[in-house]
C-alpha cells in the first residue's frame, strides 16, 4: 500500500486528488492543510471519515511540524499542492505568496530531504516529491505564439507567478544538488466542483444567479486553456506513480476559450436551467478597466505528457462546464455559507 502525503489537500485541486486516491484500495493518504480561507473540509467528502485517510492541520512553513509529519506518517510519495493561488490577491498583498509558495516549499523540501536520508535503498527508489505548479510561470502568449511546453523559458509577470516560478526552481535545485527525486508538473486553468467562489467560473455563476454585474476585464479577449479538475487529478496521480524523477510534465486540455466566451457560456447554461424573469443574463456583463499586468493568453501543448503518461483530458469544455454549473446549483448551501462566514462578498466584484 502506497502512502501519500498531500499538502493543500483541502483545497480545490488537492481535494480532488485526495478523493481520487482513496477511490483505490491501494493507497493511504495523509492530508496536510493550514485551513486558510479557501480550504474546505467538506470538499474531502467521504475522505473525512475514511480509515485510510488522516487530516492534519498544519502550516507547510512550520519546519518542526513538517518534520513531525514525515517521522510520524512515513510517506512514500509527497504531492505538494499547498499554495496561495489568486492573482488579484497577489497584486493586493504579495507577502502571503512569498511566505507560502516560496518559504513553505523550501521548508517542505528540507523536511523531505531529511526523511529521504533515513530511507533504505528500496524505499529511496520508491520515494517521489511531486510539485504541482502553473503555466503562469511561463509568462504570456501573444496571438500566433505556439502554446507552452515543458521547455518554455520562465517569464513570470505577477507576484503569484513569480512565487510559483521560484518554488519550481527550488524543487529542481533540490534534485540536482541533493539527489532528492523530484517531479514538476505545470497546468492550465482548472475548473469544476468545490472551487472557491473568488475564481472566474464560480464568481460569474454566483453573480449571475443573484442578478449582480458580471465585470469583465478589458474587452474580455484574454485567452485561457481550461482543464476540468477531475481530469487534472487523474493526471497528477499518474505522474506521482509513474513519472520519472527530474522530469517536467505540462498538463493541458486543448480547450482554449476567451474570458468573454466563458462568461457568455455560463449565462446561457443558467438561462436554460434557471431562467431569470428580468431577461437573459448576458445583460449583466460589464466591461471594466484591465488589471495591472494582465497576461493575454495561457495555453499548454500537452502532447509530450500525453504520450509519456498515457493520459488525455476526458472532458471537453462544454460538458465540463455544464457539470460544474449543475454542481453549484445543487450545492448552494456550501457556497452561500462561505460567503456568509468567511468571504462576505467582499471580492464578488472581482473581474474576469
Amino acid at each position: 500500500m502506497t502512502k501519500f502525503l498531500i499538502t493543500g489537500g483541502c483545497g480545490f485541486i488537492g481535494s480532488a486528488v485526495v478523493r481520487r486516491l482513496l477511490a483505490s484500495a491501494a493507497h493511504e493518504v495523509v492530508t496536510v492543510d493550514k485551513m486558510t480561507y479557501a480550504a474546505s473540509e467538506d470538499a474531502l467528502g467521504a475522505a473525512l471519515g475514511h480509515p485510510r485517510h488522516r487530516l492534519i492541520r498544519a502550516d507547510i512553513a512550520d519546519a518542526a511540524a513538517m518534520r513531525a509529519v514525515f517521522e510520524a506518517h512515513r510517506p512514500d510519495i509527497v504531492m505538494h499542492l499547498a499554495a496561495e493561488s489568486h492573482v488579484d490577491r497577489s497584486i493586493d498583498g504579495p507577502r502571503d505568496f512569498i511566505d507560502t509558495n516560496i518559504t513553505g516549499t523550501f521548508v517542505l523540501l528540507e523536511a523531505a530531504r531529511a526523511w529521504f536520508a533515513t530511507l533504505d535503498e528500496p524505499a529511496r527508489r520508491r520515494f517521489r516529491f511531486h510539485h504541482i505548479s502553473t503555466d503562469e510561470v511561463f509568462g504570456a502568449l501573444e496571438p500566433g505564439d505556439p502554446p507552452f511546453t515543458e521547455t518554455t523559458p520562465y517569464d513570470p509577470r505577477s507576484p503569484y507567478a513569480a512565487s510559483k516560478a521560484a518554488s519550481d526552481h527550488l524543487v529542481r535545485a533540490w534534485q540536482h544538488t541533493y539527489g532528492l527525486p523530484t517531479i514538476v508538473s505545470n497546468t492550465t486553468n482548472n475548473y469544476g466542483p468545490w472551487q472557491f467562489p473568488e475564481k472566474l467560473i464560480p464568481l460569474v455563476l454566483i453573480n449571475a444567479l443573484e442578478g449582480r454585474p458580471l465585470p469583465v476585464y478589458g474587452d474580455g479577449s484574454n485567452l485561457r486553456d481550461w482543464l476540468f479538475v477531475e481530469d487534472h487529478a487523474e493526471a497528477l496521480v499518474t505522474i506521482a506513480l509513474t513519472g520519472t524523477p527530474g522530469e517536467t510534465y505540462a498538463i493541458g486540455a486543448r480547450q482554449p476559450r476567451s474570458n468573454l466566451d466563458v462568461v457568455r457560456a455560463i449565462c446561457r447554461l443558467l438561462d436554460d436551467r434557471r431562467p431569470d424573469p428580468a431577461g437573459p443574463r448576458e445583460r449583466l456583463i460589464t466591461f471594466v478597466a484591465d488589471r495591472p499586468g494582465h497576461d493575454f493568453r495561457y495555453e499548454i501543448d500537452p502532447a509530450r505528457s500525453e504520450a509519456a503518461l498515457g493520459w488525455r483530458a476526458a472532458h471537453d469544455f462544454e460538458a465540463g462546464l455544464a457539470r460544474t454549473v449543475d454542481w453549484y446549483l445543487a450545492n448552494e448551501t456550501w457556497w452561500r455559507a462561505i460567503r456568509a462566514r468567511r468571504y462576505a462578498g467582499q471580492r464578488l466584484g472581482t473581474a474576469a
